[in-house]
């Protein structure tokens, strides 16, 4: 567990700004900004469960993801100074500067220069549903639209392969896993 933050102001009296912050105080903001991020996701999502149901949520949810994922991608290439079509390399990097990234244990495996395994090992967004005694959420559909937009952003050869995500079953160490290639 972190340590509470220090008070807002800082030994001199003047409010402290994010500049002010080491790297470790940088590195919690971040993950808790992330972890806000995915909290209005989550409430945005059973808002409009709640209204219009789940199919509806589900359709709006893959529509957003849609367009978010490829912001994100863009912002992160932009961020590490990575042109487009950059590879699977490319790809494995920028996976870890994604605000899952900040909030959910990841995996890359099986990294070549033709492919690579993704695997998220924790999900909170799943986790929470366990912990409350509910079914797994069935996020395959959403996962497709949202690994395969990001990856073709990162580059337009690569083809995303679905190995395993709800509903379907999966390992208990293995909430999702995605296969990324560049073929010949």
């Amino acid at each position: 567990m972190r340590k509470p933050s220090k008070s807002l102001t800082s030994a001199t009296g003047i409010l402290r700004r994010p500049v002010d912050l080491t790297k470790q105080e940088l590195l919690d903001f971040i993950s808790d900004a992330a972890k806000n991020w995915l909290a209005h996701d989550g409430l945005w999502f059973q808002g409009v469960e709640s209204e219009r149901g789940l199919a509806v949520a589900m359709k709006l949810d893959k529509q957003a993801w849609e367009k978010f994922t490829v912001i994100e991608a863009k912002r992160i290439m932009q961020r590490l100074g990575m042109e487009p079509g950059g590879g699977i390399r490319a790809l494995a990097e920028a996976l870890g500067f994604r605000l899952y990234a900040f909030v959910n244990e990841q995996e890359i495996s099986e990294l070549t220069e033709k492919s690579c395994v993704f695997k998220m090992k924790s999900c909170r967004v799943q986790e929470a549903r366990k912990r409350k005694e509910l079914p797994d959420f069935p996020c395959k559909g959403i996962g497709i639209v949202e690994y395969s937009k990001f990856a073709s952003t990162i580059d337009a050869r690569i083809k995303t392969e679905c190995l395993v995500c709800p509903p379907d079953g999966h390992p208990p160490d293995t909430w999702c896993a995605w296969k990324f290639s560049i073929e010949d």
